[in-house]
């Protein structure tokens, strides 16, 4: 069983994002921050990341530019998960290291197929 990552300091999409990945066959863990998500990384790296971009302590882009330096920090497919739609912000998300990116509110088939497109499914 693949092990995904959900990095939101919102508890309903975490929980949200729990039922469609479990549903999927993932084993899910959370964190709230990038901070905490970054410390589960260096314990135990996931094959994917579902990523949000405003978070406190850390945001998304400041992850994801940490988590590309650790030992197998390149290993994990992140998936940026955001209201962030500006086309320089997908650009941003992209150049820090997202594989995908996906824009909140999302339901199983935009999950499913951004993670089918990654190699994941």
């Amino acid at each position: 069983m693949k092990h995904c990552l959900v990095v939101d300091d919102s508890s309903v999409i975490r929980k949200v994002a729990r039922r469609i990945l479990e549903d999927l066959s993932f084993q899910i863990t959370e964190a709230e921050d990038g901070q905490a998500a970054l410390e589960i990384c260096r314990k135990q790296m996931p094959e994917a990341i579902l990523l949000d971009w405003n978070m406190p302590i850390m945001d998304g882009i400041e992850f994801i530019s940490q988590l590309r330096k650790e030992p197998q920090g390149k290993t994990p497919k992140v998936v940026f998960c955001t209201t962030e739609n500006h086309v320089a912000h997908i650009a941003k998300a992209l150049r820090a290291g997202a594989d995908e990116y996906i824009m909140k509110p999302f339901d199983r088939e935009i999950v499913e197929a951004k993670f089918a497109e990654v190699g994941l499914i």
